[in-house]
């Protein structure tokens, strides 16, 4: 028999193939609430425009309400044969209440009301992660604090180069998630469009109030054009694309505990929560949640490419293509969500070993840069005479394995005879970070200055 959803055009069933390949359910059905929302937003205009009788709008309401509650209960069957969640829906509130049950689809398409669905989807996804990257900014900006004098070794080219501060590499992190949220904020204002009433493509010649329905679901505005509502994808390759460069800053992150965490650098460590052990090895102690982390951002980069690829050579407008939107969407915002909990999870729980920072942060002459600038400041030496100076310096430092800060004053009089005993002043590490106080440096002060700021945003101060 044919689907009684399509009506009177189709004679006899799909074969199972054709069935198996069209069917959503399995996964649009977590757009249930969206669907029935927009439902209830589209009966309700219906009826205050005159399009359908309050007494069927009425029933409509009070069938939806009856839906969603078994949906949450756990009681709804979901069925294959009716292809997606949209159709499920009106299937069962048929059963409810009967003919009036029709009349809620007048004035609508399929490809309107899944465009609806989506874009709420979006909304909701996009706000949940935002309260997440915060909370992820708060641990990060709360352990800066904690640690703005805590030296460490700061890299260019996984080389020591120039000491930091603990706190002033955390706070790095609490300014790429802002870029993070700033751009998922951008996707949420430019997707807060409603596509209802656009219906098919055409748009509909029942006077209905789409203005009314995009009030009712909040968003900001009506689609303006028909064509562009049901095929539009845009606001899925946005997110797509915010949330592929988070996963990126989130795996560069997890990287980072990766090497800090092996016994080569032994720089913080991670507890028992956040860690796992070796089936053979009983002396190791794996930062499986960073690789983890740091995995999961293939499979969300992976999502991006295939939006893309689906979208790139569809005319206009809607085409069977985009059921392909969803999945990979479901599945990338999902594996978001998870990383940027595990990643507040393991800001917490990270310990650093400051004795073991401190010490490693001085190595390689890490302070090389802290000499040739006073070289400059006290001497005045062009930069480039500094720095052919020190390189010097620093080359006698190497030939006899001893720190910068140990090579004696008459050898680096011997180099240039101007150098007094004042150089041992910038020499050390600690005096090396407490002298970066330009504004964005890795000076204490000026850490804890821009975490606490930080701190009072985030808590709404």
């Amino acid at each position: 028999m044919s689907n009684k959803m399509w009506g009177g055009r189709f004679t006899s069933a799909p074969d199972a193939i054709m069935e198996e390949i069209n069917t959503s359910i399995g996964f649009d059905q977590r757009l249930y609430a969206q669907d029935i929302a927009g439902s209830k937003a589209h009966a309700a205009m219906l009826a205050a425009q005159g399009i359908i009788a309050g007494e069927d709008a009425q029933k409509i309401q009070e069938g939806l309400d009856t839906i969603l509650s078994e949906i949450e209960a756990g009681t709804f069957t979901f069925r294959r044969e009716l292809e997606d969640i949209h159709m499920n829906v009106e299937s069962r509130l048929a059963e409810l209440i009967g003919a009036s049950a029709g009349r809620l689809h007048t004035a609508r398409s399929r490809n309107d009301q899944v465009a609806t669905d989506f874009r709420l989807y979006m909304r909701d996804t996009i706000d949940a992660l935002d309260a997440q990257l915060a909370d992820l900014q708060k641990a990060l900006a709360e352990k800066a604090i904690a640690h703005a004098d805590t030296v460490m070794p700061g890299f260019t080219h996984l080389q020591t180069a120039q000491p930091v501060t603990f706190g002033h590499h955390l706070m790095a992190y609490v300014e790429m998630t802002a870029r993070d949220r700033s751009r998922f904020k951008d996707a949420r204002a430019r997707l807060n469009e409603c596509p209802l009433g656009s219906a098919a493509l055409a748009g509909t010649s029942f006077p209905i109030n789409r203005e009314a329905t995009a009030a009712a679901l909040g968003f900001a505005r009506p689609t303006a054009n028909s064509l562009d509502a049901v095929s539009d994808r845009d606001f899925v390759m946005e997110t797509l694309a915010s949330a592929s460069i988070c996963a990126v800053h989130l795996s560069r992150f997890a990287e980072e505990v990766v090497i800090w965490t092996s016994p080569s650098f032994a720089l913080v460590k991670l507890s028992d929560a956040f860690t796992t052990g070796s089936s053979i090895m009983p002396q190791k102690r794996n930062p499986d949640a960073a690789e983890l982390v740091r995995a999961k951002a293939g499979r969300i980069i992976g999502a991006l490419t295939g939006i893309l690829v689906v979208m790139k050579g569809l005319p206009l407008a809607y085409a069977k293509d985009m059921q392909e939107d969803k999945e990979g969407a479901f599945d990338a915002l999902s594996a978001l969500s998870l990383v940027i909990a595990a990643s507040a999870g393991m800001v917490r729980d990270l310990t650093p070993d400051a004795g073991r920072m401190k010490a490693a942060a001085g190595q390689g002459y890490s302070t090389a840069t802290d000499l040739a600038d006073w070289l400059v400041r006290a001497l005045n030496i062009p930069f480039r005479e500094a720095h052919h100076i020190t390189g010097r310096i620093v080359g006698i430092a190497a030939d006899k394995g001893i720190a910068l800060d140990e090579v004696p004053l008459s050898e680096m009089k011997s180099v240039d005879p101007r150098i007094t005993d004042d150089v041992y002043s910038v020499l050390s590490v600690e005096c090396s970070v407490t002298s970066r106080t330009s504004y964005g440096g890795t000076a204490p002060e000026r850490v804890r200055a821009q975490a606490e700021r930080w701190l009072k945003l985030l808590n709404g101060e």
